[in-house]
């Protein structure tokens, strides 16, 4: 299960969790949030995103989903940012007059896009009714990254939407000292083009971003962290893990050391993806040795502390050291424990490299259950692992009511996975076959999540029919999950159930003896591909 995001999104700073998905070393990965230039921090629309949690299961991959994303630009006009558009996209050459009319159409802008229920069409002609008037090329480029946002965030008109979206850029980029809208612009453009599977364009629109946002840290940071996590999603961790490299080490130069945690961690998550071991250990080290000396926002710090620790579990039981991992977990849980009694801090930091978070403190709750779960099945606590499922499933069911995040339905998606297993395993055939469904209809409302889960769905439905007794049907599910499956461990798992089944049948020798020559513990992936 691998869930990639920080700051907003999953391998990196622009927008949510990524994901990139491994039957036994996944990512829990939310977004080191980061918030819009005229908000404070921990208050972002759409986020930038870093690597986030990586954990362990043999049956289970998962992906965050959440796609990187651009901050600020979800509203159509801030009051705060409605005056300073204003007074500063009018320039020398705006009276005062027309400076009035357009901070009147921005506030009826906001106006409706706030109501509730949002007024999205009446916004929109609000912040159409500026571009006639051929208002300062400041102005220009603003308002359409604004209607771009709004069509965007609030309607299914993409093609309009990447129009705006595309001019915001275009113009941005003549306008000297017009960071925010230019790289804001270009961050919601490349999810954009995501959304529509068009990466081939969101790349090279990113690599151009990057290159001309060196000396706009912030910026400069979130753009690594999207472009890493649009990496991530298509697979290409070696990609990926340079792009955090170069991220961390530029955080180093500018002095935030808390973001070259985020950097690092989120490529230490990658690692354990890919199973680079040996590189994993000394990645860690660093890692703590950054936390523990960083001196800041406690809450930053306490949340850098989960994600190091979630990293540290996962390590652990990737490698079937359950003892091993009590202490991390203990502290783990004091943690969270620790920031639930922590009130946040709107002072920004004085740094703009630090203005990212991880996850809410909401959802890193969630992820501490759902590790925990992972623990409890690898160690037999079956009960435990029941326990602690509802109370993680209750509480999701209680965040969904406020927020469509996607690795929200990622977290679902794990611990239904886990706890089907726990309901074969105990014999309540019924109620896992209730939750298969679960897992079904959450797989159909996003397809990025169905499929990074549809070999471990299939695997669920075929250990269910071994279950019922059913054999053929369990052999065309097992037979359809490896198919579907990349995961070495999730692999040898449908593999050894499918041989289960040849066994029962008795008369299917031929068969078992052709499949045990393909399963070699000393490869890394099976030797030849199953027929």
């Amino acid at each position: 299960m691998a869930a990639v995001g920080a700051s907003g999104g999953a391998a990196g700073g622009g927008g949510g969790a990524g994901s990139a998905s491994s039957s036994s070393s996944s990512a829990a990965a939310a977004p080191p949030s980061q918030p819009p230039p005229s908000q404070p921090a921990g208050a972002s629309g759409a986020e930038a995103s870093t690597a986030a949690a990586a954990t362990t299961t043999t049956t289970t991959s998962a992906t965050a989903g959440s796609t990187g994303g651009g901050g600020g630009g979800s509203s159509a006009a801030s009051s705060a940012s409605s005056s300073s558009a204003a007074s500063g996209a009018g320039g020398s050459s705006a009276s005062g007059a027309s400076e009035s009319w357009y901070v009147a159409l921005l506030g009826l802008a906001e106006h409706f896009r706030t109501s509730s229920p949002p007024k999205v069409r009446l916004c929109v002609h609000c912040l159409q009714a500026v571009l006639p008037r051929k208002p300062p090329a400041r102005v220009e480029a603003r308002t359409h990254l604004q209607l771009g946002s709004v069509l965007y965030h609030h309607t299914r008109n993409g093609e309009q939407a990447r129009g705006h979206l595309e001019k915001a850029w275009l113009i941005s980029q003549q306008i000297p000292q017009f960071e925010d809208v230019k790289f804001e612009a270009a961050s919601l453009l490349s999810e954009l083009y995501c959304q529509e599977n068009s990466v081939d364009a969101a790349k090279p629109l990113l690599r151009k971003a990057i290159q001309i946002s060196q000396q706009t840290p912030y910026w400069h940071c979130r753009l690594l962290f999207q472009l890493a996590q649009l990496h991530t999603l298509e697979k290409d961790l070696v990609s990926a893990c340079d792009l955090l490299g170069v991220g961390a080490e530029y955080a180093r130069v500018v002095g935030s050391e808390y973001t070259r945690a985020l950097f690092l961690l989120s490529k230490g998550m990658l690692l354990l993806m890919e199973r680079k071991l040996q590189e994993v250990h000394p990645l860690l080290t660093l890692c703590g040795q950054i936390v523990e000396n960083w001196q800041g926002n406690p809450i930053q710090k306490e949340s850098l502390r989960v994600f190091f620790l979630v990293l540290q579990v996962t390590h652990y039981l990737d490698a079937g050291q359950v003892k091993s991992v009590k202490p991390c977990l203990k502290q783990l849980q004091q943690c969270i424990q620790t920031i639930s009694t922590l009130h946040d801090d709107e002072i920004l930091p004085s740094n703009p490299a630090d203005l990212f978070h991880w996850l809410p403190k909401e959802h890193m709750c969630v992820l501490v259950y759902l590790v925990t779960v992972m623990h409890s099945m690898q160690a037999g606590y079956l009960e435990k692992a029941q326990k602690y499922t509802d109370k993680a499933l209750m509480q999701l069911e209680k965040l969904k009511m406020l927020d469509c995040s996607p690795i929200l339905s990622s977290f679902q998606v794990i611990l239904l996975e886990h706890i089907i297993m726990c309901r074969l395993v105990t014999g309540h055939k019924a109620t896992a076959l209730q939750e298969i469904s679960q897992v079904c209809q959450l797989c159909q409302q996003s397809p990025r999540l169905f499929s990074n889960h549809a070999a471990q769905l299939h695997t669920l439905l075929g250990l269910y029919c071994i279950s019922v007794n059913c054999m053929d049907n369990a052999e065309a599910q097992f037979t359809t999950a490896l198919r579907l499956t990349t995961h070495q461990e999730l692999w040898a798992f449908i593999v050894t159930n499918l041989a289960s089944v040849y066994i029962r049948e008795g008369n299917r020798h031929q068969e078992l003896y052709s499949l045990l020559e393909r399963i070699n513990p000393d490869h890394n992936f099976p030797v030849r591909p199953l027929v």
